[in-house]
C-alpha cells in the first residue's frame, strides 16, 4: 500500500486526500499553520476551504512536515503557487526516499515566470520525478465523489501512466499527455479569463458576453502556449477548454468570484485582504502579462485584467476598450 503525502491544506489538497484514501492508500496530510491543522485533525473538517465535508479518521493529519513525508512514495504538492518555492525549501531540508512529486498547483511564479514543475526542479534538482495534473476539478465536487476528469503530464510517459493508475478510479478518470508545457499553462492561464468572466457577471452582462470571453480567452491562452512550445491541441482538451469552462461558470470558483467583486466596484487590494483563500489569477495575471510582452504575444483580455488589478482601471472602461479595438479577422 503506497504512502502518499499531501502537502497543502487548501480545498484541493483536502479533496485529493479524501479521494486517495478512498482508494486504499496510506495518506498523510500537512498544512503550514499548526493551530489550524490541529483544529482540522480534531474536528475532521476543513471549515475554511471545504466546509461540510467530513475527513475520514484514517487520514493522518499532522503539523509536522517531517512526519508527513516519512516513508512517502508520492508527494502531492497542493500549495498555492506563490508559496510553493518556500515549501520546497523546507522539503529540501528533510531526508526523503526518492518520491514522485505530483504538482497540483496552478500558476506562474512571479518574477522568475517559471511554471510549477520548473520551480520544483529549480529547488529540488532536475533529476526528480515530477508529474503535473490539471483539468476541470472543483475541489468540493471531487470530495463528494462526483465524476471528474483530469489530465496528467510529465516528460516520462511511463511515469505519467503510473500516476494515471494511482489517481484513477470510478469517480476520477485520468488521461495522459506528453505536453507538460501546455498542461501547466492551460491550468494556470484560465484563472485570468475566469476573473474576466466574473467581472462580466458583476457588471450584469449576459451569456453572449461570457461566451465571447471564454472563446477569445482560449484564443490568447493558445497563442501564448504555442509561443512557449506547447501543442495547439492541448488547449482544446481538459487542461485547456475543460478547465477554462469550469472555472468561468462554477459558483465555487474563487477566481470567477473575485472578478464578480471587481465588476461590482470593489477594489482588488481590498478583496485580496478580506479573503483567506488565495486567488491564483491575481498573481498569474501579472506573470502572464510579463510573459506576453516577453514573447510578443497579443493578449488583450489578460492585459485589461492586469490593468484592473494593478493599475486600478475601471471594469467599464475595460469593456469599452476591448469592444472598440481595431476590426480584424477571427483567428487563433
Amino acid at each position: 500500500m503506497k504512502r502518499i503525502a499531501i502537502i497543502g491544506d487548501g480545498g484541493w489538497g483536502t479533496a485529493l486526500s479524501i479521494e486517495l484514501f478512498r482508494k486504499g492508500f496510506n495518506i498523510s496530510f500537512w498544512g503550514v499553520f499548526k493551530d489550524y491543522i490541529e483544529r482540522i485533525a480534531k474536528g475532521r473538517e476543513n471549515i475554511k476551504f471545504l466546509k461540510g465535508i467530513k475527513i475520514p479518521e484514517g487520514i493522518d493529519i499532522t503539523p509536522s512536515l517531517g512526519k508527513a513525508l516519512e516513508g512517502a512514495e508520492i508527494v502531492v504538492l497542493a500549495v498555492p503557487s506563490k508559496y510553493l518555492r518556500g515549501v520546497l525549501q523546507q522539503l529540501k531540508e528533510i531526508k526523503q526516499k526518492d518520491p514522485i512529486y505530483i504538482s497540483a498547483a496552478k500558476g506562474i511564479e512571479s518574477g522568475t515566470l517559471m511554471r510549477m514543475s520548473e520551480v520544483i526542479e529549480d529547488v529540488l534538482g532536475n533529476d526528480k520525478k515530477i508529474v503535473a495534473i490539471s483539468g476541470p476539478s472543483i475541489a468540493i465536487e471531487v470530495a463528494k465523489g462526483l465524476p471528474t476528469t483530469l489530465v496528467a503530464s510529465s516528460r516520462n510517459i511511463d511515469l505519467t501512466k503510473e500516476i494515471q493508475n494511482v489517481l484513477g478510479s470510478k469517480r476520477l478518470r485520468v488521461y495522459t499527455s506528453d505536453d507538460l508545457i501546455g498542461v501547466e499553462l492551460g491550468g494556470s492561464l484560465k484563472n485570468i479569463i475566469a476573473i474576466a468572466a466574473g467581472m462580466s457577471d458583476g457588471l450584469g452582462f449576459g451569456t453572449n458576453t461570457k461566451a465571447a470571453i471564454l472563446t477569445r480567452g482560449l484564443a490568447e491562452i493558445t497563442r501564448l502556449g504555442i509561443a512557449m512550445g506547447a501543442k495547439r491541441e492541448t488547449f482544446a482538451g481538459l487542461s485547456g477548454m475543460g478547465d477554462l469552462v469550469t472555472t468561468c461558470i462554477s459558483p465555487y470558483s474563487r477566481n470567477r468570484w473575485f472578478g464578480e467583486m471587481l465588476g461590482k466596484g470593489r477594489k482588488a487590494e481590498t478583496i485580496v485582504k478580506e479573503t483567506e483563500m488565495v486567488v491564483e489569477g491575481v498573481t498569474t495575471a501579472k506573470s502572464v502579462y510579463e510573459l506576453s510582452r516577453k514573447y510578443s504575444v497579443e493578449m488583450p483580455i489578460t492585459r485589461e485584467i492586469y490593468n484592473v488589478i494593478y493599475n486600478d482601471k475601471s471594469p467599464k472602461d475595460v469593456v469599452e476598450n476591448l469592444m472598440l479595438r481595431s476590426p480584424k479577422p477571427e483567428c487563433y
